[in-house]
């Protein structure tokens, strides 16, 4: 396993990262898993994994509304948070996606560009191979990746986010494949500085990933309404794949 490129193992796990995005908008969230369970019809009951679950806002409202849910992420520090709101059909692990994952489910949900952030494609094709294996008969995948031609067309190169005594001076720009995000403050009489990168993975690259991992590609949507992927207009490139 490569362990040089592995930056979201340091910042995923700091507080900072939390202060950072704390703004998470869970309403986005349950719109877009009501909209998403309905079109699969995936039935009350069912497992669902949730990869790379961060602090549970998509695993929480799903079990809430009556599947068996599994979030899993690399973060202990997500994962001690998601923790809190652990119930009956609903628990949290440590995991690594490049590892097998635990159990067979019906559905495997990636959310919110938790895909792409390895250096060689091949520990990105062996996460979707693990999901391929994970999945029950009649199971459904879903990767809610960028759309990266909008990403690169609206790029904000520089921006300032001040959260509470915190000023997050942020650098975003595209290099060596990736869209990648720099991110350094003050705090605490100490200089911070830490990177963020996702790979630059459009419609043509996820079909070959697809293609050599088994997959079949089911329905490509573009936003969180479930609209048709339109290269030069959606925000997101969401795969059903089973």
């Amino acid at each position: 396993m490569t362990q040089k490129s592995d930056w979201f193992k340091h910042w995923f796990d700091t507080d900072y990262y939390h202060t950072l995005y704390d703004n998470r908008d869970y309403n986005e969230a349950e719109f877009f898993m009501k909209n998403l369970v309905n079109h699969l019809g995936i039935n009350k009951g069912s497992h669902i994994l949730d990869l790379c679950c961060g602090k549970g806002r998509h695993s929480n409202f799903l079990n809430s509304n009556g599947f068996k849910v599994t979030g899993v992420d690399l973060s202990k520090n997500s994962i001690k948070l998601a923790k809190q709101n652990q119930a009956e059909n609903l628990e949290y692990l440590v995991h690594d996606m490049r590892d097998e994952f635990p159990s067979k489910y019906s559905a495997v949900f990636n959310l919110f560009t938790s895909f792409g952030y390895f250096e060689d494609d091949k520990e990105d094709l062996l996460v979707l191979k693990n999901i391929k294996n994970s999945l029950l008969p009649g199971g459904v995948a879903v990767i809610d990746f960028l759309n990266i031609e909008q990403v690169k067309n609206k790029l904000i190169s520089e921006e300032t986010i001040i959260k509470g005594d915190i000023c997050f001076n942020i650098s975003r720009y595209i290099k060596d494949g990736f869209i990648q995000k720099e991110i350094s403050f003050s705090h605490n009489d100490k200089e911070h500085k830490y990177i963020e990168k996702v790979k630059c993975i459009d419609l043509n690259k996820i079909e070959m990933y697809m293609a050599k991992t088994g997959l079949k590609i089911d329905k490509i949507f573009g936003n969180y309404n479930l609209d048709p992927f339109n290269v030069n207009e959606s925000q997101r490139l969401i795969i059903i794949a089973s």
